[in-house]
């Protein structure tokens, strides 16, 4: 986590603004991101958190222009990579890189670890040999704990955790400012979940990045992040800092999600919100607050008028038109 300096006020790397990104289907339009706005400042990381389908992903991949938005600005050191050109947008790339979700899935099968790692470097052209480029693989590999006797080998060979650890040095390649880990330790096993945890934030405070970290699962968002926004139904509900938002949710759905997160202590009971109803469709969804038909605060304006994400407290924000105003969850 970033550790802020008294009297300096943080510097914004990334900032976004009414982001839209919409899909085409055969029933209509599909409201994957629907007016998103938010910004992360350097060396923090901003946890986006919600159930699957929020669009958290969907997020992260058009904020780095691996999926065109539909509308809206994003903002990278203040100047709109949308306008940028794909040649603009390849040198901008090594500055903006991704963590993905399933470590096997996003490595080449047929490539070893050391071909995987310096691809990038190949791509970009960062090296006029294969002996410097070698030098800066193994270096890499040392900095992600992995041994230089897998150089050779094949991701299948490998686990989980050591797949994941191939994809970090990978983003890593070209020294990168921002990096968007979508659900990076999803698809591993607990106490492996813990050293990339631990790993990502040692290389943070080594290299001072800037992360993105997304994830379903809100008891990891609170150990990685400084700032979170909850999504939900491709917008974002509430969006502060983890303290805040542990201490005092003040959205319906945020109260929900931190009422499921289990307690490992025996003298400690939660009360647990259970939520009712389904999600609604993200393919032309109705006026009003989308959370409308689980909430158990419900009024009448709701059904017809969208909440806006305000901010009702410092660096604290809430799409919600009774924030404030509504009975605390036990969390």
């Amino acid at each position: 986590m970033m550790e802020g300096v008294k009297g300096l006020q943080p510097e914004k790397l990334l900032e976004v603004r009414n982001l839209k990104k919409y899909f085409h289907t055969k029933k209509g339009l599909l409201h994957a991101v629907d007016d998103v706005n938010f910004y992360i400042n350097k060396g923090e990381t901003l946890g986006v958190v919600g159930e699957s389908g929020c669009g958290k992903s969907t997020t992260g991949r058009v904020v780095l222009r691996l999926l065109e938005a539909t509308d809206g600005e994003i903002l990278f050191e203040g100047k709109n990579i949308r306008d940028y050109s794909k040649k603009d947008m390849r040198h901008l790339r090594k500055q903006m890189q991704i963590v993905f979700q399933d470590p096997f899935a996003s490595l080449n099968p047929r490539m070893s670890v050391s071909e995987i790692i310096s691809e990038p470097l190949i791509v970009n052209k960062v090296f006029s040999n294969k002996v410097d480029r070698m030098k800066r693989v193994k270096e890499l590999m040392d900095t992600v704990g992995l041994a230089e006797r897998l150089t050779n080998v094949y991701p299948h060979e490998l686990d989980g955790g050591r797949r994941q650890r191939i994809g970090i040095a990978r983003a890593l390649a070209l020294k990168p400012k921002f990096i968007v880990q979508d659900e990076p330790v999803s698809a591993l096993d607990v106490s492996i979940q813990a050293q990339i945890l631990n790993l990502m934030d040692e290389l943070q405070k080594e290299f001072d990045l800037t992360y993105m970290f997304i994830s379903h699962d809100l008891s990891v968002v609170k150990h990685v992040s400084d700032r979170i926004a909850v999504m939900y139904l491709g917008k974002i509900v509430e969006l502060a800092d983890y303290n805040t938002m542990f201490r005092d949710p003040q959205h319906p759905y945020t109260q929900a999600l931190l009422s499921a997160i289990p307690v490992p202590r025996l003298d400690v009971r939660r009360e647990r919100i259970i939520l009712e109803g389904d999600v609604p469709s993200p393919i032309n969804p109705p006026e009003g607050c989308r959370f409308y038909g689980r909430c158990l605060h419900r009024q009448s304006n709701c059904l017809n008028v969208t909440p806006e994400l305000k901010e009702i407290g410092p660096d604290r924000f809430v799409a919600c038109h009774y924030a404030g105003n509504l009975k605390p969850a036990s969390v």
